[in-house]
């Protein structure tokens, strides 16, 4: 009670006073959706492909179905995995779990780097969750790529080099050049998806959270077109 007579209000919670955070959060309007997020709270637990293809395909980003690709070959899977980086929770999960799966592989790195732009979200990810600087490449005009104006690698400094999928490993590779040429070393390369067909080497360790070749065919041998499965572009 105070002193003109008017009475303070009690505090909701004894000890625990309501931040602002909080408040904000509170008063948010209820959500339709949430992704799941299989490692929230112990993501330091193995992770399992299942889980992994289950998160991604709840996201959009891993489609089955009857898709034409870039090639213009035929496929009964799709991954587009910006799909997944739009969600800071999504995006955070997959890069704590890439960055342990890293840790098996190679020594703790000082940098983490990716090709723009599917490896940009994901290295600050496993950055983030390693504790270290995030950069990336970019491709320039006359071939390959350079590290992003203003990034700087010290001489020896350890860098991990990362990637949404591989399938070839063009991009990945121009990157590990860029941050050599830089004067870092690669200690490991990783990747949500590795749809390779028969993997690909780097020339260091490489982990993925997934390992999934995707089968592709010519539109004559496809056998969805002849089971007449309708055909749609995924990127359309």
């Amino acid at each position: 009670m105070t002193s003109g007579g008017w009475r303070r209000p009690a505090r909701r919670c004894a000890g625990a006073p309501i931040t602002w955070w909080w408040a904000a959060r509170s008063a948010r309007p209820p959500t339709r959706w949430r992704p799941w997020r299989p490692w929230r709270r112990r993501w330091s637990a193995p992770v399992r492909v299942d889980d992994v293809l289950r998160l991604l395909e709840q996201v959009g980003a891993w489609r089955r179905g009857h898709f034409r690709l870039t090639s213009g070959l035929h496929s009964p899977e799709f991954f587009l995995l910006s799909q997944a980086f739009q969600y800071p929770d999504t995006a955070a999960a997959l890069g704590r779990a890439l960055a342990e799966r890293l840790l098996e592989v190679g020594p703790r790195p000082q940098v983490v780097a990716g090709p723009a732009l599917g490896g940009i979200l994901l290295a600050h990810e496993v950055g983030r969750a390693l504790g270290a600087r995030a950069i990336f490449a970019e491709a320039v005009p006359e071939g390959g790529m350079r590290l992003r104006r203003g990034f700087r690698v010290a001489p020896g400094e350890r860098v991990y080099v990362v990637e949404d999928a591989v399938t070839t490993g063009g991009s990945v590779r121009a990157a590990i050049r860029a941050v050599e040429e830089a004067g870092g070393v690669v200690a490991a390369v990783g990747a949500v998806v590795d749809r390779s067909q028969d993997g690909v080497d780097f020339g260091v360790p490489f982990a993925a959270l997934v390992r999934r070749p995707v089968p592709a065919y010519r539109p004559e041998d496809c056998p969805l077109c002849a089971q007449g499965e309708p055909l749609v572009s995924p990127k359309a």
